[in-house]
């Protein structure tokens, strides 16, 4: 089965995401500018562009992957089914030229909504294959399956030297938050965009969903960077994040507030394992005691390397089925 009912409802299938990274062989500075500071100016230097960071940093490599496996082992304590993403091969890491390549979260080239499947459409050039090494999980678990699977728009190829890579149309996971049949995007102007969220918009409504455009800072690459679900009636939240304030739905929820700046540290992006479970990194257990108080476990992993690429749990995964 096929289905996501809402960001906290019991996890049962999951896709964990693989580490890899390559720098592009000419700088653009826009494409990395969610990694860690740190990273960025150790890899100015020409000896690393065109590197696979494995190759340029091998010990933060062995760091990277051990982090995803502790994740996997805490879901499958609770019984979550978790697939793993083959690694790119040669031809995919070569075929983005220039721009280097990732295969670092399976939150953003594809979402579940509902019994909807849906390819996203990625902003950042690195990025835009990171859809590849999924089909073949998509193939076996998605096809066989009564559900709809469809992909966004391929985007409009506009000049490089664009600072919004054109008009898209842009969609991306981490944008997109589910609660039943409310639907909220996030829209920074650095990844999902307006041609993005009406097409989605289009696409969910004659199946009686609302799909609700959340505009957000500039410098908050996706919605679960500044808003994370735990269960019913409770979040963790950034509100600076928010050009118009927080979602109308939202207003009366308990809210768990977060700094901007621990929000560009990954602190809403934890993972709902269910109602009564929460994962999350030592580094907010100060959140995580918030948490506690109303009756949710919180299990913590290390996840300082991840986070450093600009994603914590929620951009790690991707659910195929949460479902009460």
């Amino acid at each position: 089965m096929i289905f996501v009912e809402s960001e906290f409802a019991p996890l049962k299938k999951v896709v964990l995401a693989q580490s890899e990274f390559g720098y592009p062989k000419e700088l653009r500075e826009d494409d990395l500018r969610f990694l860690d500071k740190s990273l960025i100016e150790e890899s100015m230097g020409k000896e690393n562009l065109g590197k696979d960071f494995s190759e340029a940093f091998p010990i933060l490599q062995k760091q990277w992957e051990q982090e995803r496996a502790n994740l996997k082992s805490v879901l499958e304590k609770y019984n979550v089914e978790v697939l793993r993403p083959r690694k790119l091969t040669a031809i995919e890491k070569e075929v983005t030229g220039s721009k280097g390549y990732s295969n670092f979260f399976a939150r953003d080239p594809f979402f579940t909504i509902g019994n909807f499947v849906i390819e996203g459409s990625l902003r950042f050039l690195h990025r835009r294959g990171e859809v590849f090494p999924l089909r073949n999980l998509l193939n076996e678990n998605v096809y066989p399956e009564d559900c709809w699977y469809v992909a966004v728009p391929q985007p409009e190829v506009a000049e490089l030297t664009s600072k919004d890579l054109g008009n898209g149309p842009f969609l991306e996971g981490g944008d997109v938050l589910v609660l039943g049949n409310k639907i909220f995007v996030g829209n920074s102007g650095l990844a999902s965009n307006n041609l993005g969220i009406s097409w989605l918009s289009k696409l969910l409504k004659p199946q009686g969903y609302t799909v609700e455009s959340v505009r957000l800072h500039p410098n908050i690459l996706h919605l679960d960077c500044a808003l994370g679900l735990v269960k019913e009636g409770l979040m963790v939240v950034c509100e600076e994040a928010f050009l118009d304030g927080i979602p109308e739905t939202f207003k009366n929820w308990k809210k768990i507030k977060v700094s901007f700046e621990e929000a560009t540290k990954l602190a809403t992006n934890g993972l709902p394992v269910s109602p009564q479970v929460y994962i999350t990194d030592p580094t907010f257990e100060h959140i995580g005691k918030e948490i506690e108080k109303e009756g949710v476990t919180v299990e913590y992993v290390d996840f300082s390397i991840s986070r450093s690429f600009g994603g914590a749990f929620r951009c790690s995964t991707q659910a195929l089925l949460r479902k009460s």
